[in-house]
């Protein structure tokens, strides 16, 4: 952060008090070309930037001065507070005098910011796009939508992730369903707490994102505002559910026919659901018992090797069936949707008796944590989830290895050399 002008005459309420009422603000240079001003009314007073380029003059109204009421960052702002919406001003406006803002007829607002993030991350095929965009138009879009991006601060954003965290659960509703279903939070369950904090982090993400894309493309002078926002600590360090053999068992016989298929190609490969739901008949190959992932999450293709009774699953799968045939399809024929693994999964629970449902992304967890339990390597296990290296792994499933931990600290401790010393040798000596 730039360092804060100092001025005696204007920096506190009791010192502009003192100073006469006129039209002419009084002006505090912050660097060459660029002042503040402090324009002094009759009931109260105001912030005012003015930039110097050339013959030309550019001005800025920064909003009113802390004379009566306490400052909030938003409407009412200190000598420090204003000097900071000042060089945002002055940042956005060379950036607009070099070419590298294009003129608008109006403000860019943070919902526009949201719309052109997400579009582009479609243009790239990145995935997880629509999850976003449901969760941008449930949580962030509704508070923040409409405030400019040059106006945003970091204490409105600080609160808008605090409200968030503390606000109740959206639920699921029924199919057709007008109206959102909230459920609140037991403050007193650490872990319903640490899950809302997290959920508070992912929409942090999703915002920054959005407001870094804005920057780039030169739509804001500065980034400074949300870059000084932090996520919440230790708020994502959730204890892994996953499902033992006989609860995978009684799930799986739980599921109708087209959808207990995708359960178990799930848990014989651990992959993603839009990973499965893409899978062709020709991604199988029966001779090295593997199937390719053309489109994952990180964007490179991987192959998944299979056991025994997963091979047998996909060979049994793909009899009789075209290259470019889905393997995976509902009863009518028709791919699987982006959100129709939910319901089925809520029904498949609660007729295996497994409280709380399961999620599909716990078949993915149940899939790795097998393979740690008996002792696989973390980098094996990463290959087959695609994680880009072994930290997620570690992060996740490292705890359940029986010899992981103790194999890598016997490996990466030096040998010292030092020779042992004969305590009772020692003691006899001091006697």
């Amino acid at each position: 952060m730039a360092r804060a002008i100092d001025n005696p005459k204007i920096n506190t309420r009791s010192a502009r008090s003192k100073l006469p009422v006129r039209p002419e603000p009084f002006w505090t240079m912050i660097s060459t070309g660029c002042a503040i001003g402090y324009r002094k009314g009759k009931k109260g007073g105001t912030w005012i930037a003015r930039m110097r380029e050339g013959t030309q003059q550019h001005y800025e109204s920064l909003g009113a001065a802390d004379d009566s009421r306490d400052p909030d960052g938003l409407t009412v702002f200190s000598f420090t507070q204003a000097q900071e919406r000042a060089r945002e001003f002055f940042t956005r406006k060379a950036r607009e005098i070099a070419g590298h803002i294009e003129a608008s007829d109006g403000p860019y607002t943070v919902a526009m910011a949201i719309d052109d993030h997400l579009a582009a991350r479609e243009r790239r095929g990145s995935s997880g796009v629509r999850a976003d965009r449901y969760a941008a138009a449930a949580r962030i879009t509704p508070e923040l939508g409409k405030i400019e991006i040059g106006r945003l601060t970091a204490k409105r954003i600080s609160a808008w992730h605090a409200h968030v965290a503390d606000a109740p659960k959206l639920r699921r509703t029924k199919a057709g369903a007008l109206q959102r279903v909230t459920e609140p939070v037991d403050r007193s369950d650490r872990e319903a707490v640490r899950a809302r904090c997290s959920t508070a982090n992912r929409l942090l993400t999703i915002l920054k994102a959005a407001l870094n894309h804005a920057f780039q493309e030169g739509k804001v002078g500065s980034d400074e505002p949300w870059r000084r926002v932090k996520p919440f600590r230790s708020a994502d360090s959730a204890v892994v559910r996953y499902l033992n053999p006989a609860d995978s068992l009684r799930l799986a016989n739980a599921c109708e026919p087209p959808f207990r298929a995708l359960v178990h190609g799930a848990l014989m490969t651990g992959c993603r659901y839009g990973e499965l739901i893409r899978l062709r008949v020709s991604d199988f190959d029966s001779k090295a018992g593997t199937v390719v992932i053309r489109q994952s999450k990180s964007g490179k293709p991987r192959h998944v090797t299979l056991n025994d009774e997963g091979r047998q699953v996909f060979a049994d799968l793909i009899q009789v069936r075209a290259p470019g045939e889905l393997i995976f399809a509902r009863s009518d024929g028709k791919p699987w949707g982006a959100s129709h693994q939910q319901r089925p999964l809520i029904a498949a629970s609660k007729s295996a008796a497994i409280e709380p449902p399961v999620t599909f992304h716990i078949l993915r967890h149940t899939y790795a944590s097998a393979l740690a339990m008996k002792g696989v390597p973390m980098g094996v296990i990463a290959k087959q989830l695609g994680h880009s290296d072994t930290r997620m792994t570690e992060r996740h499933y490292a705890h359940l290895s029986p010899s992981y931990i103790a194999d890598t600290i016997r490996a990466a401790l030096p040998a010292y050399g030092i020779v042992p010393v004969q305590i009772a040798n020692c003691i006899n000596e001091a006697r």
